[in-house]
């Protein structure tokens, strides 16, 4: 598994060809309760195309100084340059954006070019979430969803139907 996630890794890194890149940070628990930190790289490829690849480095905790810790690991081990970076985003987690101490002001600080994007694309689901809990016509509709959806998707004839 480590061979083909360093395989995949070379490739994403061969395809970004030492150009300007940003990146959006979040961290979260495995399925075995493991910390680790997903990182989407945004760039455009040597076509043109605005491309995103996700990456996912399991780290020893998720303050701010092990997050930096860890992307700095895994600049250095593919031969990424903080000062191509252009672009950082992250949710309203203090550890990510505290003014002080947060994971965009250490990256700030070593690099005054990096442009802070705060993201809200997780507050979405939890919205959709918090609605279904209060009404129940709504949390049917999803719960119906959610069931055509696998029944279709273990299907390639009923997802070529559809």
């Amino acid at each position: 598994m480590n061979a083909v996630a360093y395989k995949t890794t070379n490739a994403i890194i061969e395809d970004l060809d030492s150009e300007f890149f940003s990146i959006l940070v979040d961290e979260s628990r495995d399925i075995l309760i493991k910390e680790q930190m997903a990182i989407v790289l945004y760039y455009v490829d040597k076509k043109g195309i605005v491309t995103k690849r996700f990456l996912i480095i399991h780290v020893v905790d998720t303050s701010a100084l092990s997050l930096k810790v860890a992307i700095e690991f895994l600049f250095n081990k593919y031969a990424l340059s903080l000062s191509r970076l252009r672009g950082q985003g992250y949710d309203g987690a203090s550890n990510m954006q505290g003014e002080f101490n947060g994971l965009k002001t250490l990256i700030l600080k070593e690099n005054k070019s990096v442009f802070y994007v705060h993201y809200f694309t997780h507050q979405l689901p939890l919205t959709l979430v918090a609605i279904a809990n209060k009404d129940t016509d709504i949390a049917e509709f999803f719960s119906l969803i959610s069931k055509k959806v696998t029944i279709v998707g273990v299907s390639c004839k009923r997802q070529e139907f559809l």
